[in-house]
């Protein structure tokens, strides 16, 4: 069974996003609850998160973030894992099951596969084995995973992020 892991930072990880402190929580519950709509029928599924109280409702297990970014909040979460993992970023609201089980199918079987966002980041991952993780997040990681061996995989609910009050208009989600 593949494990789902989602780092979730709530509002204060979209601080581009051009908007009040309480709209970004707001926007940022409501496309947790759509990527978690489409994990939880994938698989055991776990939000590493330090608002636990805010996404224990949702149905997913809370673990908690250790701090220091979305690589150790991902370490955290595959302590004691076996199995394909997929990584999902929590700010994807467009993605399905489908696209999910998708992005299982192309895990290599020994490997990684990647989709990147359109700014060159990585919006998710899937991994053969939870020891294959490292964390490389940032600007131009998709490129640091592609280095490791990762294999680009085309999934556009899941490149489709929002970072920005642009990428809102984009998608045509109403603020």
């Amino acid at each position: 069974m593949t494990t789902v892991v989602v780092p979730f930072a709530g509002a204060r990880g979209k601080t581009r996003l051009d908007a009040p402190l309480a709209a970004r929580l707001e926007l940022s519950l409501v496309m947790l609850a759509d990527v978690l709509a489409a994990a939880i029928p994938v698989g055991r599924t776990l939000v590493v998160t330090p608002d636990g109280d805010a996404v224990e409702p949702m149905g997913a297990e809370v673990v908690d973030d250790p701090g220091g970014g979305q690589g150790a909040a991902v370490q955290a979460a595959l302590v004691g894992l076996e199995g394909e993992v997929l990584v999902i970023n929590a700010d994807l609201p467009r993605v399905t099951t489908a696209d999910l089980l998708a992005l299982v199918d192309a895990i290599p079987l020994h490997g990684l596969a990647l989709v990147e966002a359109h700014d060159g980041t990585t919006n998710a991952l899937g991994l053969s084995s939870p020891d294959l993780f490292r964390p490389l997040y940032g600007p131009g990681s998709a490129n640091r995973f592609r280095a490791l061996g990762a294999v680009s995989v085309a999934i556009p609910n899941i490149a489709d992020d929002v970072d920005t009050s642009a990428d809102l208009d984009r998608l045509g989600i109403a603020r």
